[in-house]
């Protein structure tokens, strides 16, 4: 990353950033989308198992995958300013915590899971699959969480380029492990829906070894010695740290939990609406990927030019990615609305969850509208490190206004399921608002 002196160039600059991380964040959804679409095509069974699991295991996951990316600001604003040898303890002390994040979740996993999956009850088909995902995915959950550890550290040096071009190498092998052990071709068991967790904790595992290598290889970052020794565990600065990445973890958790457990609120309309969310929610979180990416990409420029101690640049940016993503989430959700019929076809054979997508698709499109406003100012509110208020707003909208209101619309108000998106799209909007007068008082604060 470089200065910039004019808006052109700051636009340029911010697509230069934005770019890859987009084709890395759809790239990362693709796994996901075919991960549903191919447990779709084995049975709905499958698909509901596999999105039981998920629900379950990714707003936790996220959460604290969340708390690492806290790593992004930190280092893009030492970046910033010039003080790149305070770098590389920052990562080493991130190893170290990120490390026990990933042990303890994992325990958490297997003391907790069984008895969840029992609390649900589900078909024995669904529990059996769902279980059996759980198990396979665990099985990456170390090695990820190290990896993010270093993609976060060469994102915020804003080389893109590279995590978009290890994802672009892992993606398709997850996808074709996936395959392999979903249908059981080749001499591989035919694993149904688990054989999805499977290819992802393989996939993750290379994926380690692919940004070790990087941050080994490349010639900028070979310089700070990542791994030439390990200091003993610096407390005081895991405390910084955490500090900065727990509200950014929890902001996340207050987003995807809501959705996971929307999603298994919906086990109470019968399998049908089950697997129909959940391929709308898979819909939805493809069209994500453009917001979020801008909201990443803010995170880092925002980051780099407060650290440089340029206010003024940092706001242009922000302003540039929000008009940005309103743009782009606007084009391609008209362009998808139109043509539902389509996407959901691509989902699903089965006749009745089909009509039943349609319908679901119609409040997905609606959804991104509202995200397309509020993940930019997320991002913007990071790259100034201001992740506490942040959290608290996100607790706001989503738990205190999101779920309320989608409940009463699902149980009192007819809705049905439709209620609970209808609610969560009233929280998103909210939070828009609230994180709007949040930027502008922080801009008052650093003029």
């Amino acid at each position: 990353m470089k200065r910039t002196y004019s808006r052109w160039q700051k636009l340029r600059q911010l697509f230069a950033v934005l770019i890859p991380i987009c084709v890395t964040q759809l790239a990362i959804v693709s796994t996901g989308f075919f991960n549903t679409v191919m447990a779709g095509q084995v049975s709905g069974q499958d698909l509901a198992g596999v999105a039981a699991g998920v629900n379950l295991f990714y707003p936790p996951f996220v959460a604290l995958l969340g708390i690492v990316s806290g790593l992004t600001p930190t280092i893009s604003q030492l970046y910033g300013a010039d003080k790149v040898k305070k770098i590389p303890n920052i990562v080493r002390q991130a190893f170290y915590w990120s490390l026990l994040l990933s042990l303890i979740f994992m325990g958490l996993g297997y003391l907790l899971v069984p008895g969840i999956i029992d609390m649900m009850e589900l078909e024995p088909k669904v529990a059996q699959v769902m279980e059996g995902y759980l198990i396979a995915v665990s099985f990456g959950i170390v090695p990820v969480f190290l990896a993010a550890v270093l993609r976060n550290f060469i994102d915020a040096h804003g080389m893109t380029r590279l995590t978009m071009i290890i994802t672009l190498v892992t993606v398709p092998l997850n996808i074709c492990l996936n395959y392999l052990f979903m249908y059981g071709v080749w001499g591989f068991p035919a694993l149904g829906g688990v054989g999805a967790g499977v290819g992802s904790a393989i996939t993750w595992c290379l994926s380690l070894l692919l940004n070790a290598l990087v941050v080994c290889r490349i010639g900028a970052f070979d310089h700070y010695r990542l791994f030439s020794h390990f200091p003993r565990p610096d407390f005081r600065e895991w405390k910084i740290q955490l500090s900065l990445g727990i509200p950014i973890g929890a902001t996340i958790f207050c987003e995807s939990s809501i959705f996971g457990l929307v999603g298994l609120l919906m086990s109470a309309y019968g399998t049908s609406v089950m697997a129909a969310h959940q391929a709308a929610f898979n819909y939805s979180s493809v069209v994500y990927v453009i917001p979020m990416s801008i909201s990443m990409a803010l995170a880092i420029l925002v980051g780099f030019e407060l650290g440089a101690k340029r206010p003024g640049d940092a706001w242009q940016y922000s302003s540039l990615g929000r008009w940005a993503s309103l743009l782009l989430v606007g084009v391609i959700v008209a362009i998808l609305y139109t043509e539902r019929e389509m996407v959901a076809a691509i989902y699903t054979k089965d006749a009745a969850v089909h009509e039943l997508l349609l319908v679901f698709i119609i409040y997905a499109t609606a959804m991104q509208g509202a995200d397309c406003i509020n993940a930019p100012l997320q991002g913007t509110l990071r790259g100034c490190k201001d992740v506490r208020v942040t959290f608290i707003l996100a607790l706001v909208s989503f738990w205190a206004i999101g779920l309320p209101s989608g409940w009463l619309l699902a149980h009192q108000g007819g809705m049905g399921p439709y209620g609970y998106w209808a609610g969560l799209i009233a929280g998103v909007l909210a939070g828009a608002l609230m994180l709007m007068a949040r930027l502008e008082k922080l801009k008052k604060k650093w003029a």
